[in-house]
């Protein structure tokens, strides 16, 4: 039936492939004969559980990353004026809240629907379907530079910070591309492969995740609109606790024929933590 859940459903995941260069991607359009990116793609069918049986035990330090339930005021979330100053304010009260953290910057948000950004309309990127992690242990602490004036910078960087993403769908049920999360306890740093960001500027840089059997992937089915997952890509922190998180889209099997494209936000800020909190 339609309505029911499956505990969990199989899914190929695209994992990054062997290859004999450091990975790369454009963000423009490079010069003739130059390819967008050298990134060779390894699938492998993977089990995804139903996280939501475990929503009472997931935490941003252990497995890096939960759901919570979040009501929103906002109306339009294509609206980027009210998403800046309705949404931005609900999700800085929602972090402090969640993780305590001192002061919170949030930087940029992202939509994503695939119909939407195949039509190029209304600013929608299509949802990402490679394993990844948006920070690494080297951009994580430059963005901090990149955000704060440096005598600001150089006083967060002696303390604890992270970098998390909060994701909801603009509509639900989502029934297509839903995300996919890996506990963090089952990453091991060796997973993790810097791909270089290549932007006009600039160059960034995120993790790409090789193939482990270890890797253990849970998804919430059918998230509505009053839902958020929280997830965390990056902490400074080295004690043990959640670092990273890989994470991608993915072709639900169970979805229905002719489903509504996902259509999703995720946002993007630094926690920062009292002076208490080394990094």
């Amino acid at each position: 039936m339609a309505s029911q859940i499956a505990s969990e459903v199989v899914a190929r995941l695209n994992y990054l492939g062997a290859m004999d260069e450091a990975p790369y991607s454009y963000r423009y359009a490079p010069s003739a004969g130059e390819p967008m990116t050298n990134v060779r793609h390894d699938p492998r069918p993977q089990a995804i559980r139903d996280g939501r049986p475990l929503v009472g035990e997931l935490s941003l330090d252990r497995q890096g990353f939960m759901l919570l339930h979040h009501p929103t005021q906002v109306r339009d979330f294509y609206d980027e004026q009210e998403v800046r100053t309705v949404y931005y304010p609900e999700l800085e009260a929602l972090a402090k809240g969640v993780t305590g953290a001192e002061k919170v910057l949030i930087f940029d948000h992202t939509l994503r629907c695939a119909a939407l950004a195949k039509r190029g309309e209304r600013g929608a990127r299509e949802p990402v379907r490679n394993v990844h992690n948006d920070y690494t242990a080297g951009s994580g602490p430059q963005r901090v530079r990149d955000l704060l004036e440096p005598a600001e910078a150089q006083l967060r960087l002696g303390r604890r910070f992270a970098e998390i993403n909060v994701w909801r769908p603009l509509s639900g049920p989502v029934l297509e591309s839903p995300l996919a999360i890996c506990d963090a306890r089952t990453i091991a740093p060796a997973d993790l492969i810097p791909n270089q960001l290549r932007y006009r500027d600039r160059n960034g840089e995120t993790y790409s995740a090789r193939f482990n059997p270890n890797h253990r992937w849970y998804y919430f089915p059918r998230m509505e609109r009053d839902e958020v997952v929280l997830l965390k890509c990056y902490d400074s922190a080295l004690d043990g606790r959640a670092r990273f998180t890989i994470h991608t889209a993915f072709d639900d099997p169970t979805s229905p024929p002719r489903a509504p494209a996902r259509e999703s936000i995720e946002v993007r800020m630094l926690l920062f933590f009292a002076a208490g909190e080394t990094a």
